[in-house]
């Protein structure tokens, strides 16, 4: 009686904590086709200025690929009425903060200044839209870095290009082949008149969204932005018609080396839905119950209890077009592949033919309850939610409604997802080896 009691408190609790969280926003084209989303929080005295555009990794071409994520800091190199080397500079000496980020579907700029200097941060996205600098010295300038970047995550971190193999053999026809990073060879074989190009296609209002969010008075928000954005010229969208990839019906096991590790891991590896779609969610709950925390049951049973791996974990990466959902194990000592591979496999079948406990389901809505108590407690967050969701889900409103989706699915959903999605005809083997000397 006493732990109902407890669980009635705490439902009781989420609720008020839920109903207090409602984030309110408004959403408006201007006619050049740039999406404007505003959301007034007058409690701290800052603004986070956020445009993200719809061009990612998988916007590129074979042979030109790592524009996307190359333009993130190449629209750092300044503008017409911002020297070059100044953008940084004038941030920091107004008090504020910026960034940028790139996936394979978006890219993301934003700055966050006192409130006091919102129209600082609306000028500065709007010259990065309306006329960046692109040129050579820009262009070799940013290679280097980038180069340096790839040497330093990936090239010469433990494990640092196995996403990118993931991407590799999970995917054949679609762009989502290749890393956010892409080739240097082709990064040092592209043109000026090329990243030019790219610009010109990709960087325009009606390929971008606007977020201002924070400590804002709308009316006046409205005019700057009308002021900044309101002239910059629409661009032509090109249809994003990407190559499909046939289903997976045949396990396939492949091979890849990596000079900096000195134990193996195994990889397991299925292409699943579209992050807009149900399944996916349904999916992104069984990454968690398989693997989050050490209470869980792939980390119970591998490392904890039996010590057959140093490390597990299940993990589920959304994407706009399709997603991965893959197994990761480290092996302990001498634990063979294919004894992981059974345990693993163990799993799944538990999942595939009987429904989790009512103790582990409840868990599960409970973790995603804090989550999305947790998930937009700062103004950048919120900011980056509502562009997100408004670029990738077609939806703003899920930063207040995606919880909706996650207490939607039942344990019968999880088992219905296992029985679809991870079978062993569905998926791709990477034994991932320590490259031999």
């Amino acid at each position: 009686m006493k732990k109902r009691l407890l669980s009635v408190a705490a439902a009781s609790f989420f609720g008020m904590v839920l109903n207090a969280q409602q984030i309110k926003f408004e959403e408006y084209d201007l006619p050049n086709g740039l999406h404007v989303i505003l959301h007034q929080d007058n409690s701290a005295p800052v603004v986070t200025t956020g445009v993200m555009y719809h061009v990612g990794a998988k916007d590129e071409v074979k042979g030109r690929t790592g524009f996307a994520h190359f333009f993130e800091h190449l629209l750092f190199e300044g503008t017409p009425n911002i020297k070059r080397g100044e953008w940084f500079k004038i941030v920091s000496s107004n008090g504020g903060q910026n960034n940028a980020n790139t996936t394979n579907d978006r890219t993301y700029y934003f700055e966050t200044f006192p409130s006091n200097n919102e129209q600082l941060g609306l000028w500065m996205e709007s010259e990065r839209m309306r006329h960046a600098e692109i040129n050579q010295v820009g262009v070799d300038t940013q290679r280097e870095v980038v180069k340096e970047e790839k040497r330093l995550r990936m090239d010469n971190q433990p494990y640092g290009n196995l996403f990118p193999t993931i991407q590799k053999n999970l995917f054949t026809n679609h762009p989502y082949n290749w890393p956010t990073i892409g080739s240097m060879d082709d990064l040092n074989s592209a043109k000026l008149e090329e990243f030019q190009a790219f610009y010109k296609k990709y960087y325009v209002p009606n390929n971008a969204t606007l977020v201002v969010a924070g400590d804002i008075k709308p009316e006046q928000t409205k005019k700057w932005i009308q002021e900044y954005y309101g002239g910059i010229q629409k661009g032509t969208l090109y249809p994003k018609d990407f190559p499909k990839d046939a289903p997976i019906t045949q396990e396939k096991e492949v091979t890849a080396t990596d000079p900096n590790i000195q134990l193996p891991a195994y990889i397991f590896a299925y292409r699943t839905p579209a992050n807009k779609e149900k399944d996916a969610y349904v999916l992104d709950m069984l990454s968690s119950y398989l693997s989050n925390g050490k209470s869980s049951v792939l980390y119970k049973k591998l490392v904890d209890q039996d010590k057959k791996a140093l490390a597990v974990q299940a993990f589920n990466q959304g994407l706009e077009d399709y997603s991965i959902f893959a197994f990761f194990a480290i092996p302990m000592g001498q634990t063979t592949k294919q004894t992981l591979q059974a345990d693993i496999d163990a799993e799944i079948k538990k999942l595939q033919t009987g429904l989790i406990s009512e103790e582990d389901y409840q868990k599960l809505q409970n973790q995603y309850e804090n989550q999305f108590v947790n998930a937009n407690s700062s103004i950048q967050g919120i900011a980056a939610s509502l562009a997100t969701n408004h670029v990738l889900m077609g939806n703003t409103n899920l930063i207040n409604k995606e919880i909706d989706i996650y207490r939607s699915i039942t344990r019968q959903d999880l088992q219905n997802a296992a029985k679809k999605y991870l079978n062993s005809n569905q998926r791709v083997i990477i034994n991932y080896v320590p490259e031999k000397k």
